[in-house]
């Protein structure tokens, strides 16, 4: 079959690989119809996120018809069609039962890699580094999913892939975002970048009720886009962040603050921009904050931050005195 995989920094090729076959009883083969390109891919496309291997194939954006079924899964037939979540999940284990499928415990095949970079371990996902199980992404012709029948959403007949396939991953993060800020009717949310999670988070927090909903980017077309789903906008290369947020809150700042950058956040008019950048290229930082170190800095006291955005290592110089004496969430 043919599948996009990852050979290094900027090096992504289609190449010719073996097809997948069912491992284990509750796998299932999927036959890919329709499949996208994440945000979090651009952090393996620049070479970011530590384990990756030359030769993983990419993708956690995918859906289609299961073709293969293995002998314990129960849940699905050969002819489903399904939406794969980017997350894989048992369904039994402890996080599982709370409804935390995101860091099940079961299954990150290399989760002792995981604890030790993280204390614990976080569920496997697809394609996206060996930190996280290794498994192959949907990017490709055929994808073998494991656990299989709790990893799916079942889709209904008369919808289309266009109408459905969000739900792996772009609409839920975006959704979830707005949830934790336990959205109020008064409510400023503030939500920096307007990429595909900036604009489900838009959507979701005027489904949600928020009395208004601000949008901090650069890019023209993604900031009309956020206009037409009921944002205001603040460009961010024409405008002060800071001063337009006092001003649309009648300066008490927003109640809600939404990261849907993470780590490689742009400012054009910051020192502490610069100063990532520096530590970046010379391997002293990982990541660049800047949109974290402005939402604890805007946000009311007692309000909510919520961080949607993929964070991959260590960040620096972050303001946590501000966010503990303001009683931030």
């Amino acid at each position: 079959m043919r599948a996009l995989r990852w050979h290094g920094k900027h090096d992504i090729r289609c190449d010719t690989v073996p097809d997948p076959v069912i491992e284990e009883g509750r796998d299932a083969i999927i036959k890919v119809s329709t499949c996208a390109i994440c945000g979090s891919d651009l952090h393996l496309f620049d070479g970011f996120m530590p384990t990756m291997e030359s030769g993983d194939i990419m993708g956690h954006e995918f859906m289609g018809e299961v073709v293969e079924v293995g002998k314990d899964n129960k849940a699905l037939r050969v002819g489903d069609r399904v939406v794969i979540p980017f997350t894989i999940f048992c369904g039994e284990c402890d996080q599982c039962k709370r409804g935390n499928f995101s860091v099940c415990e079961r299954s990150n095949r290399n989760k002792d890699k995981a604890e030790k970079v993280f204390g614990h371990t976080t569920a496997g996902l697809f394609g996206y580094s060996h930190l996280t199980g290794g498994y192959a992404g949907g990017q490709a012709e055929y994808v073998r999913v494991p656990m299989a029948d709790t990893t799916h959403v079942k889709i209904p007949d008369g919808l289309t892939d266009e109408q459905v396939l969000f739900l792996g991953d772009i609409f839920p993060t975006g959704w979830q975002a707005a949830v934790n800020c336990d959205i109020q009717p008064d409510d400023t949310v503030a939500i920096w970048g307007a990429g595909p999670v900036g604009q489900m988070a838009i959507r979701s927090a005027v489904l949600l009720g928020a009395r208004q909903v601000v949008v901090i980017d650069r890019v023209p077309e993604r900031l009309a886009m956020a206009k037409e789903g009921g944002a205001i906008t603040i460009n961010f290369d024409r405008e002060s962040v800071l001063d337009r947020l006092k001003e649309l809150t009648n300066g008490k700042g927003p109640e809600k603050c939404i990261d849907a950058v993470g780590m490689e956040s742009h400012a054009t008019r910051s020192f502490d921009a610069m100063y990532d950048r520096v530590k970046q290229a010379v391997m002293l930082e990982s990541d660049r904050p800047h949109v974290l170190r402005e939402m604890i800095y805007v946000c009311r006291p007692a309000g909510i931050l919520s961080v949607p955005g993929v964070y991959g290592g260590l960040i620096d110089k972050i303001p946590f005195g501000a966010s503990m004496n303001k009683g931030l969430t």
